[in-house]
């Protein structure tokens, strides 16, 4: 668990059996999908009546929390059980993520004045942007949509 002197921790539904767990004890991966499956984008982008100029129109994606307990975790194997000496590790798995060079992230290029810096003060400390230690057990996650997805802890 990842509570740090908390006393009481709200509980989350699994998303797959629905059972109650607290949740810094849930196993969390987020999921970013496209809506449309790859076999229908070409159909769709056909029938479009946008024009398909360099990056006019990007179909929009799905973006989901899922939170496991601990049994649906193991069983749809997001996380895979490990020795005692590598249970010690608590260093994240690697983002999956593809790095695009062709288009700055807004926030990368200028800060507004007066505002915290990405990384700064204020707000929760582990809040939903950080990568999560507790629970990421080191495996790599496995969709379980058919979909290859782009994951964080």
């Amino acid at each position: 668990r990842n509570k740090h002197g908390r006393g009481h921790v709200r509980a989350v539904r699994c998303t797959n059996c629905a059972r109650c767990v607290p949740k810094d004890k849930s196993i969390k991966k987020f999921v970013i999908r496209n809506i449309v499956e790859s076999a229908a984008v070409r159909d769709i982008t056909e029938a479009s009546v946008y024009a398909q100029e360099k990056g006019q129109f990007a179909l929009p994606k799905l973006y989901a929390k899922l939170h496991y307990c601990v049994s649906c975790a193991i069983h749809s194997k997001v996380v895979r059980n490990r020795s005692r000496e590598a249970r010690r590790d608590r260093t994240p798995p690697p983002n999956f993520r593809p790095k695009r060079d062709d288009a700055p992230r807004p926030r990368d290029q200028q800060q507004r004045p007066g505002a915290p810096a990405a990384g700064g003060a204020g707000g929760n400390a582990g809040s939903f942007g950080a990568p999560a230690a507790a629970g990421s057990f080191g495996a790599p996650a496995a969709s379980s949509f058919g979909a290859p997805a782009a994951t964080t802890a």
